[in-house]
């Protein structure tokens, strides 16, 4: 009885999985294919395996220089949040008064306000005060990405006993030892998932940069894919090859930590 109950399930989860592989299914097909087989046939495969189209959105892309802009400013805004949103909920956990209650609900509700509704005003005072490109988008990502990894530790620090601290104290050790050497290990789980959930978001983020970034040769990959899409919009087998590059690294960096995100994502939100 349980496995015919099982069966209906089952067949839902494959039907899900297939429309969802579809996608990606008829970009990396019809990214080997040539100009001509496209428009002939996008379900068919390649009638002959080749990677001209990727080694020429390659070259166009200058993939390169564009992956390593993406790469920078992500390593960089990823550390920069995990550490500032980590100190920060640990204050705020370890505090307790009502400044800190409303500090913590001021960091919840700022994730409920939408982006568009301060990117006009945002863009102004930081071209002011000339604190645009590569410096001013990372400044921009801790200030969008604290809110909801404050949220995150703070409900996995909920779950570690204040016992820890005080045994830490009486070492003789004072709150950055206690934090950085006690605390901070354990928080590995929630790490993990804010540093991959804030790296897909980062990596793939086009609107921020493309207000931001005004000099050419720090583009990063998605805002690099709109022009590069803009341009050969009617050369599908190059701007499907290019997207394929683009969405790689991101689609291999959660295939091996998908485990930790799911791990880490009920720990900060269960507990």
């Amino acid at each position: 009885m349980r496995k015919k109950y099982l069966i209906p399930l089952e067949i839902l989860g494959i039907t899900l999985a297939i429309i969802w592989l579809t996608p990606f299914y008829l970009m990396i097909v019809n990214s080997l294919k040539t100009k001509r087989e496209i428009f002939e046939d996008t379900l068919k495969p390649p009638s002959s395996l080749t990677f001209d189209n990727y080694v020429q959105a390659f070259v166009e892309l200058d993939f390169l220089r564009t992956f390593a802009n993406s790469l920078i400013i992500t390593v960089i805004s990823v550390v920069i949040i995990i550490i500032f949103s980590s100190m920060a909920a640990y204050a705020l956990s370890r505090t307790k008064s009502r400044i800190s209650t409303i500090l913590l609900f001021v960091f919840i509700a700022a994730m409920l306000i939408p982006f568009q509704s301060v990117m006009l005003p945002l863009i102004t005072i930081f071209g002011k005060i000339e604190m645009l490109n590569r410096f001013g988008l990372i400044f921009m990502y801790l200030g969008f990405g604290a809110s909801l990894s404050i949220f995150l530790y703070h409900g996995a620090l909920s779950s570690i006993p204040r016992s820890l601290d005080e045994a830490a104290t009486i070492d003789g050790a004072n709150r950055f030892q206690i934090f950085w050497y006690v605390i901070f290990p354990i928080l590995k789980p929630i790490t993990v998932t804010v540093g991959i959930l804030n790296t897909i978001w980062i990596w793939n983020d086009y609107l921020l940069p493309s207000l931001v970034i005004n000099k050419q040769g720090m583009e990063t990959i998605p805002l690099k894919m709109f022009f590069f899409f803009g341009e050969y919009t009617k050369q599908w087998h190059l701007a499907l090859a290019g997207l394929t590059l683009a969405i790689i690294p991101v689609i291999v960096l959660y295939f091996f930590a998908q485990r930790e995100i799911i791990k880490g994502v009920s720990e900060g939100a269960v507990k």
